[in-house]
């Protein structure tokens, strides 16, 4: 499960309004590189693949994730951070065993 947090969730709605984007959701998912070896990659889509795993916050705020990349991030929080410029939004990955000083790339 990756849970959306109210704060984090609030961000992606925002980021979506200043965008365009009036449905969908956000896509996350883990790629090779980065400073750590994984990298968490997002973009917006305006629906789910047929494979995708689907998380939905309280305020409908949609999260969609790839089966492959779900192995990385089962257990996640995606939170947003108000401390960083611009809001960030960020990881608490259970799975991850280290991660970079900006928190976008992780080692398992």
């Amino acid at each position: 499960m990756i849970e959306v947090t109210t704060a984090a969730s609030r961000r992606i709605r925002e980021a979506m309004a200043t965008e365009g984007q009036d449905a969908g959701g956000l896509r996350i998912g883990v790629k090779a590189g980065g400073c750590s070896g994984l990298s968490y990659v997002f973009k917006w889509a305006p629906a789910p693949k047929p494979t995708d795993k689907v998380f939905e916050s309280p305020d409908g705020t949609r999260i969609f994730v790839d089966p492959k990349s779900y192995t990385f991030l089962d257990g996640t929080i995606l939170d947003c951070d108000s401390e960083m410029l611009g809001q960030s939004l960020i990881f608490r990955n259970p799975n991850a065993k280290s991660a970079c000083g900006c928190g976008l790339s992780f080692q398992v």
